[in-house]
């Protein structure tokens, strides 16, 4: 803490402060985005003891706030995302559960609260789509692909039966063993012990997601769609994906370019 390096908060600086975001940065190797959110609680805590009476000047006021860069969200490729998929145990009811709950969050782009919260009548099988609670209670209709779509229904007709509670039945489409309807974090267990068993690193629920759009774009989809099926309010947030695959830019330029 700023504390430990002033031997009183009297005696807290810019330069003490400046020394103590840099030891969390290199030393602590802390990310620019957390360090920067130390530097915004650091903030807040001088303007009170300024309005304390024990500062005449507030030690943080010269102090920049770092500028965080966006980020490129990382999507696997589908051959990466294909062997996840493909790791739960098919002769298992649980297994065959997390089979579905991996095509589900791939084959729709789902946040992992999103697909924890579907209930059964938010399936509409024959038409092939589900009906999904995003962000801000915003509803939106996700089609879902049909080998996705195959192992939901299989999994909704011989698995679940046996994982539901009569005496305290739920209208969750996935539930646990012991027929609780899972959790988000359940969701993050579930991915994270597959990806585990397969080798495969920095895998989580969003990743998927990443996947998702990313695949999309790829395959020539229109951002104006890809946008509506993640339920991003703003298209700003779905160009991010536009910069991922780079290789696809390349070719695109070879093939249409008059000068490749």
């Amino acid at each position: 803490m700023v504390k430990d390096e002033a031997r009183s908060w009297a005696e807290l600086s810019d330069a003490r402060i400046r020394a103590h975001l840099q030891d969390l940065s290199t030393k602590q190797e802390l990310a620019a985005v957390s360090v920067a959110r130390h530097l915004a609680t650091i903030r807040v805590f001088a303007r009170y003891l300024l309005s304390t009476g024990l500062f005449e000047a507030d030690p943080a006021e010269m102090l920049i706030q770092p500028k965080i860069g966006r980020k490129l969200p990382h999507a696997p490729s589908y051959e990466v995302v294909n062997q996840l998929l493909s790791t739960p145990h098919p002769d298992e009811p649980l297994g065959r559960r997390d089979r579905a709950l991996l095509e589900l969050l791939y084959a729709c782009g789902l946040r992992a609260s999103e697909l924890a919260n579907i209930n059964l009548n938010d399936l509409q099988r024959d038409l092939g789509v589900v009906r999904v609670l995003g962000k801000g209670s915003k509803e939106r209709i996700v089609p879902i692909a049909r080998t996705a779509l195959d192992h939901v229904e299989a999994y909704i007709e011989h698995d679940r039966p046996e994982l539901a509670r009569h005496d305290k039945p739920s209208q969750r489409l996935f539930l646990s063993r012991t027929g609780q309807p899972i959790t988000r974090i359940v969701v993050w267990q579930i991915v994270k012990r597959h990806a585990a068993r397969a080798g495969i690193r920095k895998i989580h629920p969003h990743v998927l997601r990443h996947a998702f759009a990313t695949h999309l774009l790829a395959g020539g989809a229109d951002l104006r769609v890809v946008q509506e099926l993640l339920g991003h309010a703003n298209i700003n947030t779905t160009q991010v994906y536009t910069h991922v695959d780079r290789s696809r830019l390349k070719d695109v330029i070879s093939s249409f370019h008059p000068r490749p």
